[in-house]
């Protein structure tokens, strides 16, 4: 990957994620959340973002991680979806715009498992500690599958 790119972080748990700086149009701290009923897992409601109305999205759910704390406000990072739709990651808090220099991204180490290795564009080492860019299509793409069906018996004789 060749020049210098710029990305947005932001923490959720002990990791140290980020985003494209081109795909985010905008952080937030804690916004009010409406419930959906019928939504796909991930999506939590949506919120009001000066009159439209944006999806909110677990990203702790996308990468499954553990549910976020009791008495934790999420923060919002609102990143432009397919055809330029708006749409909310829930995050527990939001860091810096962090330059990546070239020659210091890497692909996901091969020891990564599960859905956050499908999820994940690359790693950096910053000053920090480790910095996991995701690929923010993909994130949308598994936000929205459908969960799978799962059938139980009952009744049986």
């Amino acid at each position: 990957m060749s020049g210098e790119r710029l990305v947005c972080s932001f923490r959720l748990a002990e990791h140290v994620f980020a985003i494209e700086i081109d795909r985010v149009q905008e952080v937030l701290r804690h916004q009010e959340i409406t419930r959906l009923p019928l939504a796909a897992e991930a999506v939590r409601g949506v919120i009001n973002l000066r009159g439209v109305i944006v999806p909110a999205l677990d990203l702790r759910l996308c990468l499954d991680m553990e549910p976020a704390p009791d008495g934790i406000d999420p923060a919002n990072v609102v990143v432009r979806g397919p055809g330029g739709q708006a749409v909310s990651l829930l995050v527990d808090d939001i860091g810096d715009v962090v330059p990546i220099p070239p020659g210091s991204y890497e692909l996901p180490p091969e020891t990564l498992r599960g859905r956050a290795r499908d999820l994940i564009h690359g790693v950096h080492q910053g000053r920090d500690g480790i910095l996991l860019v995701l690929d923010i299509e993909k994130v949308l793409r598994a936000a929205y599958a459908p969960a799978p069906v799962t059938f139980s018996r009952s009744g049986t004789s």
